[in-house]
């Protein structure tokens, strides 16, 4: 049942999501989403947009805050990791001229230097991207941020909820990528990762509100950059209530056990579920901009198309915690 609120009390840039049962998951897209479940969400708050260079500038200001990009890695965490990668960095996203098979090393390498002052390393900076979302965040660093301002990170489930925007399409704008022609997100423009037909200078991320925003009012849902979440990564969600009684309620992810990526069994990172995809999602590549979709991302990792935005739930009387 949604909870009552008081509009004098919202907390900053956040919108106020109603609550209530939607159909979490996909039948229709790749196996992680499914399968397609009903669930219910209690009321909350949430950013009105992703946390932006400008708002986290802020908050390192006031905490003197070490991202995980700007510090060398621990060798115990990485056993066989070559000594001359251990140093501070992100990874990043860089354009090939040419693939030869779907080896993403083409296309991402870990940058020394990067980090989310500098996002594309050496001398880049923050100049004209006050707005843009923050990258090159780890999750512990997005915790972190939220802890400073009173906040927490959403759920899968309640992340899913706000971005249909109150609706049950496909998209988070209804059931066409680009009705009309129209882009509705920052997303990936051409062929993946050869050819972007975006205009010079804006083939990565975009200023917060450039893109229309969905039916609660929040934007950059879709695109931009995926977000963080608190839940634990799982392969697939759990199988349909049975019966209306046992719909799950608030449910969180599964356990960090659980989470670790079976491909490299000597290094136990637990993984986090990243939603809404980002500007480098495309038809030919990552169909990943829809509401449903999800992905695993290692706690430790940063990157330069990852962000993050925050929330904030209310008790049963209606009042902030």
């Amino acid at each position: 049942m949604a909870l009552a609120f008081d509009d004098s009390k919202a907390p900053g840039s956040m919108i106020w999501i109603p609550g209530g049962t939607f159909v979490m998951g996909s039948d229709r897209h790749y196996p992680e989403e499914a399968p397609a479940h009903p669930v219910s969400v209690d009321g909350f708050w949430i950013d009105e947009t992703p946390v932006t260079n400008r708002k986290f500038t802020e908050f390192v200001n006031a905490t003197g805050h070490v991202t995980m990009a700007e510090k060398a890695p621990d060798p115990k965490d990485y056993p066989g990791a070559l000594p001359e990668m251990l140093r501070a960095g992100s990874l990043l996203f860089v354009q090939p001229k040419s693939v030869d098979g779907p080896d993403i090393s083409q296309w991402w390498t870990f940058k020394f230097g990067a980090n989310w002052r500098k996002p594309l390393g050496g001398l880049s900076d923050l100049r004209g991207k006050l707005d843009h979302p923050v990258v090159h965040v780890a999750w512990s660093d997005a915790k972190a941020y939220a802890d400073w301002a009173g906040l927490d990170l959403a759920t899968e489930a309640e992340w899913e909820f706000a971005a249909h925007g109150g609706s049950d399409s496909e998209f988070a704008w209804g059931d066409e990528l680009t009705p009309g022609g129209k882009a509705m997100a920052n997303t990936w423009q051409g062929i993946f990762p050869t050819r972007s037909t975006k205009a010079k200078g804006h083939e990565r991320t975009s200023s917060v509100k450039s893109f229309p925003a969905n039916g609660y009012g929040l934007y950059d849902m879709i695109g931009n950059v995926w977000e963080w979440t608190s839940d634990y990564w799982t392969t697939r969600h759990p199988e349909p209530a049975k019966h209306s009684c046992c719909i799950p309620s608030n449910p969180r992810g599964g356990e960090a056990e659980a989470s670790y990526d079976p491909r490299q069994p000597n290094i136990r990172i637990a993984r986090r579920v990243l939603k809404g995809g980002s500007h480098l999602c495309a038809p030919n590549y990552c169909r990943r901009y829809r509401p449903a979709a999800r992905h695993a991302e290692p706690e430790d990792t940063s990157t330069s198309h990852v962000g993050f935005r925050c929330v904030k739930r209310v008790s049963s009387q209606g009042e902030p915690r």
